[in-house]
């Protein structure tokens, strides 16, 4: 699994994270799953497939993400924003889970696209 190191500053603190992004206007989810892929890991893939969508906070918010699990990766260049500041961390799928169970994974988002893969793989 190829995960992201970044500093969020809404909790002051460092997060290991799929990657990801925002949509850009009339952009397909499997299109902004790819181009964030390469944006901030620096890999393109061969194949992609659909793990889930969901609703961040349904209570306050009407922001969907969708969660693609990307496999056959080719090493390309990252092609970083300029506020981004990544690390790249690159673990076996099942160090990626005992991440979550030991804490060292929070992110909700990452959470439940890794928990979605494991029933795909």
């Amino acid at each position: 699994m190829i995960l992201v190191r970044q500093y969020r500053y809404a909790v002051s603190s460092e997060l290991l994270e799929i990657p990801a992004g925002t949509l850009e206007p009339g952009e397909e989810p499997k299109d902004c799953a790819k181009r964030e892929l390469e944006e901030e890991t620096g890999y393109t893939c061969h194949s992609i497939a659909k793990v889930l969508e969901c609703f961040v906070a349904p209570g306050y918010s009407t922001e969907k993400i969708h969660v693609y699990l990307a496999k056959g990766l080719t090493k390309t260049q990252t092609r970083l924003e300029e506020d981004e500041k990544i690390t790249i961390d690159t673990v076996p799928f099942e160090t990626a889970l005992a991440k979550i169970r030991s804490g060292e994974i929070q992110d909700a988002k990452t959470i439940a696209g890794l928990q979605g893969a494991a029933n795909l793989l």
